[in-house]
């Protein structure tokens, strides 16, 4: 008998174990038992067609409705043509070159039908896919399936889900029962259902109360692990203390609010309080700042950091771009003027001062840098990575501001955190523009608390956002451009955002939006920056002042366009996502956005709100080459529908892979949730972390419950618990 942790080519034999490895980066038996189906055929019902993704990888039951063949015109050979139905909508099929098909398909007959999904001629197909018959009396041929749900797994080219169906049944058969990792009183008080019944019924359930009640039993042991090393990690980080900074009367920040030319909001206001009272303590603040683009989170941190240097210490803005940190430090710098000018003839009596801290600095700049920093003689330090390599120390660091938390890696904002010194860590405030739902934040910001800025300030001006798809208007195309010449002839400006630079690859040229290289894709590569901007130059936007952004430019480039930029001397900026976040050109009042649908969601929302920032409408146009029916499109439509960032974070959450989420790479392969839906389980989630809290705080190590420990281990990866912790 074999355990789980038994490699698969002694189970399942090597040609199914390498294929597994190979797809899914599968090794164990327990690896392979937590590959859990993703969804159940039932006998005689059929898979709806509607919502398939072009590029992905699927398994549909369908029936046949007809099959024809033909030669081909340019080659020798033939085509046999299949047309699928689910019932209502059709899905084609085309098979080159093998003739036996004919032979096996007939009308009327059912058939689990696997392969990549593509468009052709503006219709989604499936090119020479892998087939598994049923009978048209529902009667199976393989003997894998004993009951009338049949286990549909995510599958890939190199392995079928009736192939990976072969290998669970297999592998369980070889199993003795699967020692359950909660104690009995635990599970019993709960009311779940044993660990080797669940495991099995999963797999190969007899009807739908068995499914539920595994996945009841499996979803509580995702999210008990995962609060379970939340709770650790909240324990062990209440042991350093934070340097109480409290609100000093007539100080900087009296004197800052005093000029404010304008209004906080309800929510800034209410914000702030709550950040000043965490700062005043010296428990250190953990705190996610989530808000729209343009809500105020910039003004909000500001306040906070000036709360700080009027207790006589440091604050550290880390920015994940330079184009974005110099932008702070300029920002900053405005909104303060003569409270930034601490040392300076001029400066106001209880001045400041802002250092900023890049990698693209010159050795005198970065002298002084340095130097500001470890002397103290700036109060705020803004800054990239560049801030937390070993060389770069503070005088007396109390406060950490880390803006778009999602663009930087884990292990780069914990290393800041460490720059306070021995002993003791800052407090840190994470901010981002991309809304979190709220179960995503008490699972994977579970040690932080969270506030919200939903209302815009006084003054923004509306966003209209519109698909066009060049597939099948083509000339709408045309229209697009002609749309940026009116804004230009108004005197605004406008921006055209490609996912690529071009030439050779970089990381900047890959987007979340874009299928995985491995999907096998024959889609042409992203448009670039490089091949667009010259197009445009000569053609559509001839006579136009045309300039270009994207990372791989020298610091001082990127700079001085974005100046050229900000100053009204560019008219239409062609540029990745490196103008995401942050940049801020009031009289910027359209974006393209080309190959629209290489983007996700969320980053759909953040380019889109660089426009609309001044008096003027912004307009933003999501140029897609992506038919309609698709899940693409319907992802477009729905940004498209609302600028509410909340309403889309839902979505995006809907339409991704969960358990990407609590990956550092955003991989999410070998570990992550599988069964728990951060959505729709948010009762199972709450539930998980109070009895995780009791239970870490019994035995932090939890060492009266080896199997849990055991289940921690198994279910978050190390890397994933680091990622927790740090994030």
């Amino acid at each position: 008998m074999a355990s789980l942790s038994e490699k698969l080519d002694r189970v399942v034999g090597k040609k199914s174990a390498d294929a597994l490895k190979a797809a899914f980066s599968l090794e164990t038996a327990g690896e392979l038992l937590r590959h859990y189906p993703r969804r159940y055929a039932e006998r005689g019902k059929l898979t709806e067609i509607a919502g398939l993704e072009v590029g992905e990888h699927v398994t549909v039951m369908a029936k046949v409705v007809s099959v024809n063949k033909r030669q081909m015109k340019t080659k020798r050979g033939s085509i046999i043509e299949v047309v699928l139905t689910d019932g209502s909508k059709s899905l084609e099929c085309a098979f080159f070159n093998q003739p036996w098909h004919l032979d096996k398909l007939k009308p009327g007959l059912n058939a689990l039908f696997a392969g990549k999904v593509t468009a052709f001629r503006n219709k989604l197909q499936l090119a020479n896919p892998d087939y598994q018959l049923f009978e048209s009396t529902d009667e199976v041929d393989a003997g894998e399936f004993a009951g009338s749900l049949i286990p549909v797994y995510p599958a890939s080219a190199k392995i079928q889900s009736w192939q990976i169906a072969q290998c669970v049944s297999q592998t369980l058969g070889m199993l003795d029962e699967i020692e359950d990792p909660f104690p009995d009183e635990l599970r019993d008080k709960l009311g779940l259902a044993e660990y080797d019944a669940s495991v099995r019924a999963i797999h190969l359930p007899a009807d739908w109360a068995d499914v539920e009640s595994a996945k009841t039993r499996l979803k509580w042991d995702e999210a008990l692990a995962l609060q379970l090393v939340l709770a650790q990690r909240r324990m062990a980080s209440g042991a350093r203390p934070a340097p109480a900074c409290p609100p000093r009367p007539d100080g900087i920040l009296d004197a800052f609010d005093q000029r404010l030319p304008f209004t906080l909001t309800k929510g800034q206001v209410e914000v702030g309080h709550a950040i000043a009272e965490d700062l005043s303590g010296s428990h250190p603040m953990s705190r996610l700042l989530q808000g729209e683009v343009g809500s105020g989170k910039t003004i909000v941190a500001l306040r906070a950091m000036l709360q700080v240097v009027d207790s006589g210490r440091q604050a550290a803005l880390l920015a994940p771009t330079e184009v974005l940190a110099a932008q702070h430090a300029r920002s900053l710098a405005e909104m303060l003027g003569d409270l930034a000018q601490g040392g300076q003839l001029g400066g106001a009596e209880n001045a400041t001062s802002i250092t900023l801290l890049t990698g693209s600095l010159t050795a005198p700049q970065r002298k002084q840098a340095l130097l500001d920093a470890a002397s103290g003689a700036a109060g705020i330090v803004v800054g990239t990575h560049a801030l937390i390599q070993d060389k770069v120390s503070f005088a007396d660091l109390g406060f950490v501001v880390v803006d778009e938390q999602h663009r930087f890696g884990v292990e780069q904002r914990d290393a800041l955190r460490a720059r306070a010194g021995e002993n003791v860590s800052p407090h840190v405030l994470v901010m981002t523009a991309t809304p979190i739902p709220r179960t995503v934040a008490m699972t994977v910001y579970g040690d932080l608390e969270t506030s919200a800025l939903r209302e815009l300030p006084a003054g923004r001006s509306p966003i209209s956002t519109n698909v066009v798809p060049v597939s099948e208007k083509p000339a709408w195309l045309d229209r697009v451009w002609e749309r940026i010449r009116e804004e230009v002839s108004k005197g605004h400006q406008a921006y055209v955002v490609c996912p690529r630079i071009g030439e050779e690859a970089s990381s900047e040229d890959t987007n979340e939006g874009e299928p995985p290289k491995d999907s096998g894709t024959d889609r042409r590569p992203p448009l670039a920056v490089a091949d667009v901007a010259p197009l445009l130059a000569e053609g559509a936007l001839a006579g136009l002042r045309l300039g270009i952004l994207h990372g791989r430019l020298a610091p001082d480039e990127k700079d001085r366009v974005m100046r050229a930029f900000a100053a009204g001397e560019i008219d239409v900026l062609v540029a990745t996502t490196v103008v995401e976040v942050g940049v801020n050109v009031p009289n910027a009042t359209a974006m393209v956005i080309m190959d629209a649908d290489r983007f996700g969601v969320s980053q759909l929302h953040q380019l889109r709100g660089r426009v609309g920032r001044g008096s003027a409408p912004g307009l933003c146009l999501l140029v897609t080459e992506m038919p309609g029916g698709t899940a693409t499109r319907d992802r477009l439509a729905a940004v498209a529908s609302t600028l509410d960032g909340f309403e889309l974070a839902r979505l995006d959450l809907e339409m991704r892979r969960e358990g990407d989420i609590l990956g550092s790479s955003q991989s999410g392969s070998r570990s992550g949730l599988k069964m728990l839906s951060l959505l729709r389980d948010e009762d199972v989630i709450a539930d998980a972390r109070v009895v995780a809290q009791a239970l870490i705080a019994d035995d932090p190590d939890l060492k009266p419950y080896p199997g849990l420990a055991t289940m921690v281990r198994q279910l978050v990866a190390e890397d994933r618990a680091e990622y927790l912790e740090k994030s």
